[in-house]
C-alpha cells in the first residue's frame, strides 16, 4: 500500500508536469532588416486559445542556443507567449565565448541598429497575434546579460512595452537623455558584485532614471556576480547563483502580474 501511495504522489505529478512541458510549441518566424536574414523563435502554450500577455526576450551574447530556449520555455510556462529574439542574423551562431564577444561588440557598439533589431522582432511578435493567441495591449520585455541592455535600449526607443525587466544586463547608454522617451516601466534584477557593471555605471544609471521620471527599480543583490540566473556560469566574475536566480524570478513574476490586466477566465 506505501508503495502504491508512493508511485502515486511521484508519478502523478511528474505526468502533469510532463504534460505542461509537451504543451508548449514553438515557432521559427523568419524576417529580414535591410536584407539580413533572422529567425527568431516563438514560444507558447498550443493547448490554451485564450488571448495573453506576450514577452520579447532577449538572451545573452550567445544569442539563440538550447539554454535560451530553456529560458524562454521557462516564461512561457508562466502564461505567457515568448518571441526569443534573433539579435545577430541567422549567419551568426558562436560557438565560444570569443565569437559570441564579438557578435555582441558589433550590436552593442551601434546603438540605432540595435533599436532597429528589437523593434522590429517587437513588430514581428505582434504580427503574430492573426494566428496566436497574443493580446497586442499587454506587451514587455525581458533580457538576459547583453540581452538585459538590449531591452533596456528598446524602452529608450519610445516602445510601445509595458514593461522591461533586465537580469543581469549593463546599464550604460550613448544619449542618457534617450531615457525620457521611455514609457515603459522598469525592473533592473543587478548582482551588487558584478564585474562587468561596475558601480559607476550603476550610479549613472539610476541619476538617467530619475533625471527622466521613469517608474523604475534597481534590486542589488548582495554576494552575486554576473550571469546569476544562468546554471552554465562558473566563473569567478560570471557565475550562477540558485538563491538568487529563484528571489529574481520572483521578483519577475511579480512585476509582469502588476504591469499586466488581469485575464478574463
Amino acid at each position: 500500500m506505501k508503495i502504491k501511495l508512493f508511485l502515486a504522489l511521484f508519478i502523478v505529478p511528474f505526468y502533469f508536469m510532463q504534460t505542461a512541458m509537451a504543451a508548449l510549441q514553438t515557432k521559427i518566424v523568419e524576417y529580414s532588416i535591410d536584407n539580413q536574414q533572422f529567425a527568431s523563435t516563438l514560444v507558447y502554450d498550443a493547448s490554451n486559445t485564450q488571448k495573453r500577455p506576450a514577452i520579447i526576450m532577449v538572451p545573452n551574447w550567445l544569442g539563440i542556443t538550447d539554454a535560451a530556449l530553456a529560458d524562454a520555455k521557462k516564461i512561457a510556462e508562466r502564461g505567457y507567449v515568448v518571441f526569443m529574439t534573433d539579435m545577430y542574423g541567422v549567419n551568426i551562431r558562436p560557438k565560444n565565448t570569443d565569437e559570441a564577444s564579438a557578435a555582441a561588440k558589433t550590436v552593442r557598439s551601434d546603438r540605432a541598429m540595435m533599436r532597429t533589431r528589437i523593434n522590429k522582432a517587437l513588430d514581428e511578435l505582434k504580427a503574430q497575434a492573426q494566428t496566436v493567441p497574443v493580446d497586442v495591449s499587454q506587451l514587455a520585455a525581458v533580457g538576459y546579460c547583453f540581452g538585459g541592455g538590449t531591452v533596456l535600449e528598446l524602452a529608450r526607443s519610445g516602445a510601445d512595452v509595458a514593461g522591461v525587466v533586465s537580469f543581469h544586463g549593463n546599464l550604460d547608454t550613448p544619449n542618457l537623455a534617450d531615457a525620457k522617451q521611455i514609457k515603459a516601466k522598469v525592473l533592473v534584477l543587478h548582482g551588487a558584485n558584478d564585474p562587468y557593471v561596475p558601480e559607476e555605471q550603476v550610479a549613472t544609471f539610476s541619476k538617467e532614471m530619475r533625471d527622466a521620471n521613469v517608474d523604475w527599480q534597481l534590486v542589488s543583490f548582495g554576494g552575486a556576480v554576473h550571469s546569476f540566473t544562468d546554471p552554465d556560469a562558473n566563473s569567478e566574475g560570471a557565475r550562477y547563483n540558485e538563491k538568487v536566480a529563484i528571489r529574481a524570478y520572483q521578483m519577475m513574476d511579480n512585476f509582469l502580474a502588476e504591469i499586466f490586466k488581469p485575464v478574463a477566465k
